[in-house]
């Protein structure tokens, strides 16, 4: 470094001639036009490690919601321990409610995913049909594996889930199916990632004896989730 102790004249400009001498010669510098021709690589790699880490985390949350879902309206129900349990619309809203809660804000699961629950089970005959759908989330989507009505025991289904790895329902009881469709929001943007939609799936065997009939409405005028609409949590 050059000290320009109040120059004037010749020797204001004999200073400032070695001052811009030295900066010429100077290389301590050149580091920066490396930086920053690496700039814009390292900042998209650094951006597609931040979405790729992202996927994952709103898969496995995902995951968790259509595992959640199943176990309990695995285990729901009223009754005596000599009697078969009851399930009620309020019982499957309360459902849909918790997986809400779970999934909180930063995934938003109604909000830009579409949540199935299907109660799979075996008629008398031996087929496997779909007695039963619950549906929530805005996201238009039907269920991949038969619709409650249509899979009736007149028309029953192979199962449910994926080819290789399709459920059934024992004699006398009932498969809980869960399958969620949820349009991914990406961190940054979505250059960085060729996910558009994760699809999760969950099954679980009703724990108790379960009235298989129907599904009771307590009070006669809950909601009931059905999946001819499309809308969240209210």
């Amino acid at each position: 470094m050059y000290l320009i102790k109040h120059p004037d004249g010749k020797k204001k400009r004999h200073f400032l001639k070695r001052t811009l001498a030295a900066i010429a010669v100077n290389t301590s510098g050149l580091a920066l036009i490396e930086f920053a021709y690496a700039l814009p690589l390292l900042l998209g790699v650094g951006m597609y490690g931040a979405e790729v880490a992202n996927i994952a985390m709103v898969r496995m949350r995902v995951n968790q919601i259509s595992m959640h879902a199943a176990d309990n309206a695995a285990r729901i129900g009223e009754g005596a321990l000599l009697t078969q349990k009851k399930i009620y619309e309020s019982d499957i809203n309360d459902l849909f409610i918790g997986a809400d809660l779970q999934a909180g804000d930063y995934v938003d699961i109604f909000e830009h995913g579409r949540v199935i629950i299907s109660s799979l089970e075996r008629h008398s005959d031996g087929g496997q049909y779909i007695n039963w759908q619950r549906c929530k989330g805005k996201k238009t989507h039907v269920s991949s594996y038969g619709t409650a009505g249509v899979n009736s025991p007149s028309r029953p289904v192979t199962g449910m889930g994926p080819v290789g790895a399709r459920v059934t329902a024992p004699a006398n009881q009932a498969v809980i199916f869960v399958e969620i469709s949820y349009d991914y929001q990406p961190l940054i943007a979505r250059t960085f990632t060729k996910t558009r939609t994760i699809t999760t799936r969950a099954a679980f065997n009703v724990r108790d004896r379960r009235d298989l009939s129907q599904i009771y409405n307590r009070t006669g005028s809950d909601p009931v989730s059905s999946c001819n609409t499309y809308s969240g949590i209210s």
